[in-house]
């Protein structure tokens, strides 16, 4: 994915949280919150198990995971099961734009992590 592409998707979820917002005031507090109170973390909380339910959700329209169902159910809805996973990314660009984290960071961050689990790889982590 290029950084515009990033750009395009964080800058679409916070217009959208915007106007989210402007309908129903209580929806979002303003931002960024600060993550040290205990008011913002139950706000960062909700936000991310919103996600969960969301990828739950995802994960119910797959049925042949079961390694004792004898038989298999030959179709999944591909276009729902990716549906679902976008409203869980959509919690987790919302949280992440809740706490002010800009697509630099997130970027940065995702490269970070991505070196270590690389080395945990080589290292026989």
């Amino acid at each position: 994915m290029s950084n515009d592409m990033l750009i395009d998707i964080f800058d679409k979820r916070e217009h959208f949280m915007k106007m989210i917002k402007d309908k129903i005031p209580t929806s979002y507090p303003e931002w960024p919150v600060d993550i040290s109170t205990k008011q913002s973390q139950q706000i960062c909380r909700d936000l991310a198990l919103k996600g969960v339910e969301e990828m739950f959700e995802a994960l119910g329209h797959l049925k042949n995971w079961k390694s004792h169902r004898m038989t298999d159910i030959p179709s999944v809805d591909r276009d729902e099961f990716l549906e679902e996973i976008v409203d869980a990314f959509n919690y987790f660009y919302s949280l992440m734009i809740l706490i002010g984290v800009d697509v630099d960071e997130f970027k940065n961050a995702f490269d970070k992590k991505h070196e270590i689990i690389l080395n945990r790889l080589k290292d026989g982590y």
